[in-house]
């Protein structure tokens, strides 16, 4: 009996623990418990070094010569001034380059003169008292030229400077039409006041036109208010013409003619 009654009292121990349960991965690595706390994992970057900068050869284009040409300048025409000798009793001498300009001044037989210019496509030339300034128009055959006279310094008639009218406008009504050769050319009267008459040539037609196969100056001058000029076929440039009106102060102001071209 006390056998019993001591087995029935007592507690009855195990031997020992059973050991911990251990994961293992196929590896058979061991996983850490699950009461363990997981720690991310610590990245180290491994710098990679960059490739040092290889130096490139920079190679400078030699510069190239630029030859610039040498314009060589056409020298400028010199020209000449004369002196010369009237050759008629009385030379009249205008205010331009032709008769039908108002007169200026004469000059006698004998005078000794200085010549300064011509005019293009014609036969006038300019002249002056030697070592004097007022000048005019005078026919190059009243002179005896030493030299000659076409190496004198060439202008066109239309940069002969006029004495300008501050009182009359030009007329208008200018027309011009051609027949057969001839430019006929119309324009309105003058209306001068009383004492204003130059009392000479009052109308001028300044005429560049074709005469003989050459282009010519021709002022042509008339009373009337109308005039013929000649014109033939046979010259590459276009005629060209401009009218003024004289009174006693000078001219009105030039106006350029309409003419027709020639005929094909």
């Amino acid at each position: 009996m006390l056998l019993l009654i001591g087995t029935g009292c007592s507690t009855v121990f195990p031997q020992s623990l059973p050991p911990a349960i251990t994961q293992e991965n196929p590896t058979g690595t061991s996983l850490p418990t699950s009461s363990s706390t997981p720690v991310p994992p610590t990245i180290t970057s491994t710098p990679t070094p960059n490739p040092s900068p290889t130096r490139t050869k920079t190679v400078t284009p030699s510069p190239t010569e630029t030859i610039t040409p040498t314009v060589t300048p056409s020298p400028a025409p010199t020209y000449t001034k004369l002196r010369a000798k009237v050759i008629i009793e009385q030379a009249v001498c205008h205010y331009g380059p032709g008769a039908p300009y108002l007169y200026k001044y004469g000059v006698y037989k004998g005078s000794n003169i200085e010549v300064l210019r011509r005019v293009i496509g014609s036969n006038y030339v300019e002249i002056q008292a030697i070592g004097g300034s007022n000048r005019c128009w005078v026919r190059a055959d009243y002179l005896e030229f030493k030299g000659d006279w076409q190496t004198l310094e060439p202008v066109s008639a239309w940069e002969v400077k006029l004495p300008i009218s501050p009182y009359y406008p030009s007329p208008g009504g200018i027309t011009a039409r051609r027949e057969g050769n001839e430019i006929i050319v119309s324009w309105n009267p003058l209306l001068l006041r009383a004492g204003d008459d130059s009392e000479q040539t009052p109308y001028i037609v300044e005429a560049w036109v074709c005469i003989k196969g050459q282009m010519v100056f021709k002022p042509v001058g008339t009373y009337q208010t109308s005039v013929r000029i000649p014109d033939e076929p046979g010259c590459s440039e276009p005629s060209y013409a401009t009218f003024i009106a004289a009174e006693k102060h000078g001219y009105t102001p030039r106006v350029e003619i309409p003419i027709p071209p020639q005929s094909p």
